[in-house]
């Protein structure tokens, strides 16, 4: 018996050494190499059980320090044209082509454009983003869009970003010439998954016309959605792909299903899951701001404070685009128990931008994970 529990214990111990050199070999990587790691190396982190999440959590804090700093960006968002979007993706109660009960509306006049922007600045967020549901603008709405970039910026202050679907060269041209600072363009998943996400444009689409945003000179915001019915193993593939197209940020999206839609019966992804996926990212896109967005409250209810020690490092605040989002100062109090700074102005603790491109500035000050 005893040389059994011997043999048990050996057994565990070894087992254990494996798990922790995994984590070892991303951490020696990523914080004394200051590389990216590998597929190969994330792929090992990513098949430790759950039970150490605790530990994933910790790496992937101590990352989001070492990379980024301990500032959290605000955002917020407004939905400025409603409903009524003839592309058919599964998770969006936008789309014409599904039975959902999501307002439906015209682009916003411009002072309601201005009056949002102005209490995205009393929130205490830096940007402020406008949002159609379109398959992309044409040129009234272009010119709409443009003269409401124009009136945010010289009204407020606050850097502008848009999120108006597929663009021409010429469109993305116009509006860096306009002062878009970024460009929300999503994925929303991986390559292998898409296909069965949207089928009235593709992959390949949104990929063009995220590179046509930063080929305009503007930053590129490119994220998606987690818990379309996605293995662990297309997360990666997803974090990998987003990797790829060097976005400054991505905002994360957990799945919140909504009636009427193709994924309405979609189970929710688990907090765990989440918060694992969470911290894989930040050890995917080190530099990259992770913004937790749509689905966070639903999913991950009263554990938000550890996707913010999971690797995120920005927030949209208020509203998402069709649903309800907690007060602004709810996520302000829980920055402040965590001790998180709130970036205090356009581009702080961001990025230095040059003729190569946008590079993630050095963190100017250190927190121990504690």
């Amino acid at each position: 018996m005893l040389g059994r529990t011997l043999v048990g214990s050996s057994i565990y111990a070894a087992a254990r050494m494996g798990r922790d050199a995994a984590l070892a070999e991303v951490e020696t990587a990523l914080l004394d190499e200051r590389r990216r790691a590998t597929r190969a190396e994330i792929d090992a982190v990513a098949a430790l059980p759950l039970d150490r999440l605790p530990d994933l959590i910790a790496l992937a804090h101590q990352v989001r320090l070492a990379w980024c700093g301990p500032e959290v960006e605000l955002e917020s968002l407004i939905n400025a044209k409603s409903g009524a979007c003839p592309e058919d993706c599964a998770f969006c109660s936008q789309s014409a082509r599904h039975s959902s009960d999501v307002d439906v509306y015209p682009f916003l006049d411009l002072d309601d454009v201005v009056a949002a922007a102005h209490a995205t600045r009393e929130a205490g967020a830096t940007q402020f983003c406008i949002v159609v549901a379109v398959r992309g603008p044409e040129e009234r709405l272009l010119r709409r869009v443009i003269d409401a970039v124009c009136a945010v910026r010289e009204e407020t202050g606050l850097e502008v970003a848009c999120s108006l679907g597929l663009l021409t060269t010429e469109q993305a041209a116009r509006l860096a010439a306009a002062g878009v600072r970024r460009y929300n363009h999503n994925l929303e998943t991986c390559r292998e998954v898409f296909p069965r996400i949207c089928t009235t444009h593709t992959y390949d689409d949104r990929v063009e016309t995220a590179r046509l945003a930063v080929d305009a000179g503007m930053e590129l915001c490119c994220g998606g959605i987690l818990g379309m019915g996605e293995t662990l193993a297309q997360r990666l593939d997803f974090a990998f792909e987003l990797a790829a197209l060097e976005p400054c940020e991505v905002p994360i999206n957990l799945l919140d299903p909504r009636p009427g839609t193709p994924l309405g019966d979609q189970p929710l992804l688990s907090p765990r899951e989440a918060l694992q996926a969470i911290a894989l990212f930040r050890l995917v896109l080190p530099g990259t701001w992770l913004r937790l967005a749509g689905g966070r409250e639903r999913v991950l209810g009263e554990l938000q404070a550890m996707g913010l020690l999971a690797g995120a490092n920005a927030l949209i605040v208020g509203n998402y685009l069709t649903t309800a989002g907690r007060p602004p100062e709810d996520d302000l109090a829980l920055l402040d128990a965590l001790g998180m700074p709130v970036a205090d102005g356009p581009g702080e603790g961001r990025f230095i931008v040059d003729a190569t491109g946008a590079h993630p500035r050095p963190a100017r000050r250190s927190i121990p994970v504690t």
